[in-house]
């Protein structure tokens, strides 16, 4: 008995966390659409992990909330995404820098999106971003 709980608790706690790449990465929790992810990223790939629950979620709606998410972030355009509907990878195209905006000036680049609220914590390590679209 005492080894289930331990198990359960010990995948409980990895829930959320990064693939060994994206190890030490700063971490942003953004909310679009009602999906809520963890982003991480670093040079041109960024990671998001869905941290809320969903039912039957699908790659494809999924997917396009997680690459609104990883755009907002980072301020780079994802060309591609690959993974599953709980961690999504995006390739990204970073190649005008003086474009990366910091969250706090996001301003939406291709989707119809309104920010309405933007949170951070006192400490300041993750910003929170609820966004409808």
């Amino acid at each position: 008995m005492r080894w289930v709980l331990l198990m359960t608790c010990l995948m409980a706690v990895a829930c959320n966390t990064p693939t060994p790449h994206f190890r030490g990465a700063e971490v942003t929790r953004v909310s679009v659409q009602g999906s809520t992810f963890d982003i991480r990223h670093r040079g041109r790939l960024a990671e998001a992990i869905r941290v809320n629950s969903e039912y039957a979620p699908r790659l494809g709606p999924i997917g396009r909330r997680a690459e609104i998410a990883i755009e907002a972030v980072t301020g780079c355009d994802v060309i591609e995404i690959r993974g599953d509907a709980a961690l999504i990878l995006g390739i990204m195209d970073c190649r005008d820098s003086a474009r990366t905006a910091p969250l706090a000036s996001y301003v939406p680049l291709y989707q119809d999106c309104e920010v309405v609220d933007i949170w951070v914590p006192s400490g300041g390590s993750t910003g929170y971003l609820e966004a409808e679209c």
